[in-house]
């Protein structure tokens, strides 16, 4: 429903309230609104009974330039625009060919994971990479266990460099993903072409689905969405098929994979089913992405390329020089 006026300058909307839970089944919600209005102006109200469709509100009275498909959440920035001009589209041009809804978002994470498969080459190979670096790390952590921790930090940082090799080599490239996942995270519940299409056993893919119900935390934990529970157990284990090896300082890094699958199933339990479907597709196929990557992958020629870098000629980084200048600052102020 959108609401409007001839002069918004006149009047102010003090609240509005939406209730729908306590009602009877005969109505779907009930909307209350406070509205306070200048006295001395004549103001006329228009109100529209439109779907919540992007594309519809966007062209509906386009010459007045009204915004009115600003009414849809899309996500801000980037976001938006990754659904404006990618998400949109390509959901639009699917939904025409006759598509089930379910095909639809199988097809979308065919498209988008095909998109992103050479960032996600580059990110595992830079992760295979540290992993058969990792004997020379330990070596080196148990050479300077007992000395200054930041000429730790500089041998590791002359080794990465000498072997090419990016700590953050695994993260960035996935940063390429975000905006793409989080535009979803708001596309998918937004949509009204969801609206009471089922799939499966999902009933309605634009809210959340539900196999079991309980009375267990009552509107916080009251059902099990089956779309999440699946989602969260495919993020465990891709999680542990990437799994670096830990350092032995650090043990606690390794639970890190059992609780990060457990707080997204509690945040997805109440999203939309067709958000948690989606995710699901999308890990599936990044696992298979990584299985035949790792077919690809050899760690002994790959070490071995390693070890071939270290024989060319290596330039500093400012930062590494900034490492060593402060290196070399403290080792003056402790002969002092």
């Amino acid at each position: 429903t959108i609401f409007s006026a001839e002069k918004e300058s006149h009047f102010k909307v003090n609240y509005m309230k939406i209730r729908g839970d306590d009602l009877d089944s005969t109505v779907v919600k009930e909307m209350t609104s406070k509205i306070s209005i200048k006295a001395s102006q004549t103001t006329s109200f228009d109100f529209h009974f439109l779907p919540n469709d992007f594309n519809l509100l966007k062209n509906y009275d386009s010459g007045s330039g009204s915004g009115f498909e600003n009414l849809v959440e899309l996500g801000w920035g980037i976001f938006g625009w990754v659904n404006q001009y990618l998400v949109i589209p390509v959901f639009d041009f699917l939904e025409s060919k006759g598509l089930g809804y379910g095909i639809i978002i199988l097809v979308i994470a065919i498209i988008f994971k095909m998109l992103l498969y050479f960032p996600t080459k580059k990110s595992y190979v830079s992760m295979a990479k540290m992993r058969v670096l990792k004997p020379e790390i330990d070596a080196l952590n148990e050479q300077y266990k007992n000395k200054d921790p930041m000429e730790k930090q500089k041998a590791q940082m002359d080794l990465y460099k000498k072997t090419g090799v990016s700590p953050l080599g695994g993260c960035l490239p996935m940063l390429l993903q975000l905006p793409i996942l989080f535009a979803l995270f708001k596309f998918f519940p937004a949509s009204i072409q969801l609206r009471q299409q089922s799939f499966l056993w999902a009933d309605d893919l634009s809210t959340y689905d539900s196999v079991l119900e309980f009375s267990f935390l009552p509107g916080i934990f009251d059902h099990l969405s089956l779309f999440a529970l699946l989602m969260s157990l495919s993020t465990l284990v891709q999680m542990r098929f990437n799994a670096q090896p830990t350092n032995n300082q650090m043990p606690q890094l390794k639970y890190m994979m059992y609780i990060m699958p457990v707080v997204f199933f509690f945040i997805m339990n109440n999203y939309s089913a067709g958000l948690s479907y989606y995710y699901l597709l999308a890990n599936i196929i990044t696992f298979l992405q990584q299985l035949y990557i790792k077919r690809k992958l050899d760690d002994k020629k790959l070490y071995a390329e390693l070890q071939e870098n270290k024989k060319k000629p290596v330039k500093k980084s400012n930062f590494q020089k900034k490492l060593e200048e402060i290196s070399r600052q403290q080792k003056s102020r402790r002969r002092r």
